[in-house]
């Protein structure tokens, strides 16, 4: 059955309990009332005016249009104004060079649903490979009915460019899926409650055939149903056609493995080693010390070793990076013949290259500002025209992307590049650092005019997340600098942003990350009240004029800074969140998260969780009335992944507190991404900076 309706889980004396029915009548009646009373005081002339604005940004005909190479095409999925849902397309790479490229049409989503009388939302494809050198013929489209992330999976033909009549058409749930081969896939589907995890996703791969349901379909691979899922895929490389498997354990354990000619083969590793493969490679990356075959690997370095040769001995090749304290691993892209590796010093970007053929001989690609944000991808490692293409984005919070495409060994070239969307005249960035309560130091950035006035009566946006090794680094957000950066208050100051960087992301790799796990929480929060107070001692702002925004695991973040640090903010915008740690692990995918929290199923864990559990703290460590910031909490009824239940229930025990300055805005589409399309997208974001600015500024 699709996994959308929550049921509530906590006593029927509990006063909100009413709230955790996702559609239940009652709940719906508060969330229409509140959410129209939210967007009665906010969407005035200022805010469509904000809302245009934003959406003139999203909409941008000049916008770069990022691709992916499949054969010898390029595709892209696009939205804009007159393509509210959007269009699946594809142009050649001389066309993709000029300014206005020449794209067949694959599939229009308007017209789809014109044709169909319901809308879906596009969520990605999985091409079928083609056979020797002929063009792709089949997709499977992943298409989702709300923005949530449940979707259904449809078969399409490249070739008509239509929707195969009885071809694949996987109902909608939490499903991901890849092509075996042209009438075979390999499955992991929530279809059905009986093959889903308590983390709510697919418990089971199977091997469906054409015509086949999935329930039907012979299993490949399972897993327990406490475990988050079972996760895998089918490798098609020619030479290394494999399924590879994925018990994931918790978030930060799993086991991995290979299933080569009817036998499965476990990758013997300890279970927080995360294991990545590509054609005869395998990659470790320890998330804690790991001893192997007498060598210590440490938490956060890279290893390489040739699969079958560590099946057979255990054989590690090199060790590729080792942290120094200072620095990151942030990604990793295999080209034909190199490894691209993206870090972090200091949460500015750095690209090393290793060579596959040269005993790993590693060499740097040059950049050259440190405020600037690189991201590095192979091309098509599978072309041999092309093998060692590397595609580069850079970008900066006021330097818009620039596209480039290189082959190592050579300097990458420009492709395309962004215009400024906003006047970042006399803007400069900085790195600050402040000291958190037990003395560390923490990175965040400072978006500011050069001629700052260290006055404390500067506005001020800060933006946080401290979660799931997530690293926040620069990066040109058009919509933030045209709803933030650009306004002005009626004493001429302009509007500032504050990136932080605290513990619990990835800065710093995974001991960072590891540093506010569990029990020590709380040091996340600490870090992000170490820099409202740094701000402050530096004379940047003061209370009154700081705002906070945060989202998902951003948006606990937000809960504790109302629940813990009310008296250091005048203004919190808190989206989709987790604040109830007592029930999180009960609604939507919230058991997969144990591992970053804890289970308050655990008598000793709910002890350290209830002392970050918002919704708890209020009551446990209640402040002065007045001392509380004004509040938005806001979430969507779609919302599959958190669920909308905890931020109503937060929102309702703090009006029902007497905090009278609390808004609350629920739209039903948008899932946890917020949105489902530019207007909306506009609509979300104009709401939040604009709840933010009118209290503050």
């Amino acid at each position: 059955m699709a996994m959308t309706e929550q049921v509530s889980t906590v006593d029927s004396v509990d006063p909100y309990a009413w709230l955790e029915g996702t559609h239940d009548e009652q709940a719906l009646a508060w969330v229409h009332k509140q959410t129209l009373r939210t967007e009665s005081e906010l969407h005035d002339d200022s805010f469509n005016k904000q809302v245009q604005q934003i959406k003139t940004v999203l909409d941008a005909q000049d916008r770069i249009p990022m691709v992916s190479k499949r054969g010898e095409h390029y595709y892209n999925f696009w939205r804009d104004a007159e393509h509210r849902l959007g269009l699946w397309r594809r142009t050649s790479w001389q066309s993709y060079l000029t300014d206005e490229p020449q794209w067949e049409i694959l599939l229009d989503l308007d017209a789809l649903a014109i044709s169909e009388g319901s809308e879906w939302h596009f969520a990605g494809s999985s091409l079928l490979r083609s056979q020797g050198s002929g063009p792709y013929e089949r997709a499977l489209l992943r298409l989702s009915p709300d923005g949530g992330d449940q979707v259904r999976l449809r078969e399409f033909d490249l070739i008509s460019k239509s929707f195969v009549k009885d071809g694949f058409d996987l109902p909608v749930a939490k499903t991901n899926a890849s092509w075996i081969d042209r009438d075979t896939l390999l499955v992991g589907s929530a279809s059905s409650e009986q093959f889903t995890t308590r983390s709510t996703y697919a418990s089971t791969l199977r091997q469906v055939e054409r015509g086949m349901k999935i329930e039907d379909a012979p299993i490949v691979f399972e897993v327990e149903k406490d475990h988050v899922a079972a996760f895998g895929y089918f490798d098609s490389t020619p030479g290394f056609e494999r399924i590879v498997t994925t018990d994931a354990i918790d978030f930060y354990h799993s086991q991995t493995g290979v299933i080569l000619d009817g036998h499965h083969h476990l990758i013997q590793v300890p279970d927080d080693v995360q294991v990545s493969l590509h054609r005869q490679w395998v990659l470790f990356a320890p998330q804690t010390n790991w001893e192997h075959h007498g060598e210590t690997l440490r938490a956060g370095s890279l290893a390489i070793a040739r699969l079958e040769t560590f099946l057979a001995d255990g054989t590690i090749d090199k060790v590729l990076f080792v942290p120094d304290g200072d620095s990151a691993l942030e990604g990793i892209s295999f080209t034909a013949n190199y490894l691209l590796l993206t870090l972090l010093h200091h949460v500015a970007s750095q690209v090393r290259v290793i060579s596959l053929n040269e005993n790993f001989a590693e060499s740097a690609l040059p950049l050259q500002d440190r405020m600037l944000s690189v991201s590095i991808g192979a091309v098509d490692d599978e072309d041999e025209s092309s093998g060692d293409d590397y595609w580069m984005t850079v970008n900066g919070f006021t330097t818009p992307t620039t596209l480039l495409r290189g082959t190592v060994g050579s300097t990458a070239e420009p492709v395309k590049k962004s215009p400024e969307r906003f006047d970042a005249t006399g803007l400069e960035v900085t790195q600050h650092f402040a000291i958190s309560a037990d003395g560390t130091k923490v990175p965040y950035f400072q978006v500011a005019p050069q001629d700052l006035v260290l006055d404390s009566k500067n506005p001020v946006l800060m933006d946080g997340y401290g979660g799931f090794q997530h690293s926040m680094t620069p990066g040109y957000a058009a919509t933030m600098g045209v709803g933030w950066l650009s306004r002005h208050n009626s004493a001429g100051r302009r509007a500032i942003y504050v990136m932080t960087n605290i513990r619990g992301g990835g800065e710093y790799g995974p001991t960072w990350h590891r540093a506010a796990l569990r029990e020590n929480r709380h040091r996340a929060y600490e870090d992000f009240a170490a820099i409202a107070q740094d701000l402050a001692t530096r004379g940047v702002t003061s209370r009154e004029h700081l705002a906070a925004t945060g989202r998902s695991n951003g948006g606990l973040l937000m809960g504790n800074m109302i629940s813990g640090y009310p008296q250091l903010f005048g203004a919190i915008s808190c989206g989709v969140p987790l604040l109830d740690m007592k029930r999180y692990t009960q609604l939507a995918a919230g058991h997969s998260w144990i591992a970053e929290y804890g289970d308050p199923e655990v008598p000793e864990d709910w002890k350290f969780l209830r002392t970050f559990s918002p919704v708890h703290r209020l009551s446990d460590q209640p402040h002065p009335i007045d001392d509380y910031p004004a509040t938005l909490i806001w979430t969507t009824t779609s919302d599959d992944r958190v669920g909308p239940s905890q931020a109503r229930i937060m929102a309702a025990k703090m009006m029902d507190l007497g905090i009278s300055n609390v808004r609350y805005h629920e739209p039903e589409g948008g899932g946890h991404a917020g949105s489902t399309d530019n207007e909306s997208t506009a609509k979300m974001l104009a709401t939040s900076y604009e709840f933010l600015w009118r209290e503050v500024h």
